[in-house]
């Protein structure tokens, strides 16, 4: 077998995964991701493994291999990464973002940061490394799922529920969103590694009144009643809660023992990083959709609103007695999703695994853990006791708005990024 070098593939194929179009609308009507799934599934098969690719629906297509370790009497790690991407409006990017572009250093397109530069690189280091017949020190399983974007239904959910015997010795995981730089100063460069994430509580609110002719006096409004409950939300002004994820990430980060007086301020020092540590410290809920009526002069018997829901691992009581509280005996609500919260420790072999292989390739590489305000498909692997990480790794520019660009217009990975990435996770493996 011919040998495959990881840091000089990763970027085409980085660029090949961004020219199939994954979009994932929630609809569950777009292209699907059999076509991102055969190409994984042939770039495995290339180099010895039999991956297997499994539908849980028309074309929503997940793929699943096996590494022997050198010592399969260990537990397993899983390395999982999504295939699906959000969708875009072309018409807003420089490049278009099925394009795979190599612009400025970077790869353009819709996944390069979320995240099929990850799915890339655990390719690339699969390849190398089987290619040189490097085997891990551990079984390794490999998961390039369908559907996290919509919440994993077709995708890790169903693995997980359907399919637990493909995970079967798994302890540990590692796959987004994490291992990324962020420069706090000169003296500073911060690897941030999840180790916690927000649960998910997408509502759907409805409102019950008494249907009338709008001209008329009608104190059973529909229309009022779900208004008063959204703005009794959206103004909500939720406590700060210390989580023992975010109390770490400012002792690790800046040696400092947070409390909920100085939280505020603190999160305000950090420029971008503000935005994601910021969502971390209080449960949230943001309303979303409202809708109601069909015409002017019609009062409607029913209005409806939707509200995106984020509670922190440990508060999930809390936050839906205080929605309930919000709400009033007049509206009731319903899941559109509901999803867990997670959070482990953030010490043990793997961690230190993940530190040294980013010190030994940045000396002034820190590790943190942090807690992300969304969610992945850690949460289906979670159920099956597996303990999981967010760690795809990049050195970035510090200029680089890199959070910002998740779901967001003109997606770009850095070239050197990438093959640093490469660099890690064989590193990783070795120690992992």
């Amino acid at each position: 077998m011919a040998a495959f070098k990881g840091e000089d593939e990763v970027v085409e194929l980085c660029r090949d995964l961004i020219r199939i179009d994954t979009t994932n609308a929630g609809d569950n009507a777009g292209p699907g991701e059999r076509v991102a799934a055969e190409y994984v599934a042939g770039k495995l098969a290339e180099v010895g493994l039999e991956p297997r690719i499994l539908e849980s629906d028309d074309k929503r297509a997940s793929v699943i291999a096996r590494i022997e370790g050198e010592d399969s009497g260990r537990g397993g790690l899983l390395l999982h990464g999504h295939l699906d991407v959000v969708p875009f409006d072309a018409a807003d990017w420089t490049h278009h973002p099925l394009s795979g572009e190599v612009a400025d250093g970077c790869v353009w397109g819709r996944g390069a940061v979320d995240m099929k530069d990850m799915d890339a690189m655990i390719l690339a280091v699969v390849r190398q490394r089987l290619s040189e017949g490097r085997r891990p020190p551990r079984d390794v399983v490999l998961a390039f799922t369908a559907d996290e974007e919509a919440g994993g239904a077709y995708g890790a959910q169903w693995l997980a529920e359907r399919h637990p015997e493909l995970f079967e010795g798994c302890t540990e995981a590692v796959g987004e969103v994490g291992g990324f730089s962020v420069t706090v100063d000169e003296a500073r460069r911060l690897y941030l590694i999840e180790a916690a994430e927000k649960g998910i509580a997408w509502m759907r609110l409805t409102a019950a009144g008494r249907a009338g002719h709008g001209s008329m006096l009608n104190n059973e409004n529909a229309v009022t009643e779900i208004a008063e409950a959204v703005a009794r939300i959206g103004r909500y002004e939720w406590p700060v809660r210390l989580t023992p994820t975010v109390r770490d990430f400012f002792r690790e980060a800046f040696e400092i023992e947070l409390n909920a007086d100085d939280a505020e301020a603190m999160v305000g020092k950090l420029g971008s990083l503000a935005r994601m540590i910021g969502a971390t410290l209080r449960n949230t809920a943001n309303p979303t959709m409202l809708e109601a009526g069909y015409k002017a002069n019609v009062i409607p018997q029913a209005a409806t609103a939707h509200v995106d829901g984020r509670f922190l691992p440990g508060y999930e009581d809390e936050f839906f007695a205080t929605i309930d509280e919000l709400l009033g005996p007049n509206v009731r609500r319903e899941f559109v999703y509901h999803d867990v919260a997670v959070e482990t420790s953030f010490d043990g072999p793997l961690v230190r695994a993940m530190s040294d292989a980013l010190l030994a390739e940045d000396p002034g590489a820190r590790a943190v853990p942090y807690t992300l305000s969304g969610g992945t498909d850690l949460k289906a692997f979670s159920r099956l006791g597996i303990r999981g990480f967010g760690f795809a790794p990049l050195k970035l520019p510090a200029d680089l708005d890199f959070s910002g660009m998740f779901h967001g217009v003109d997606e770009r990975v850095p070239v050197d990024a990438l093959r640093f990435g490469v660099r890690v996770l064989d590193r990783f493996l070795d120690a992992c």
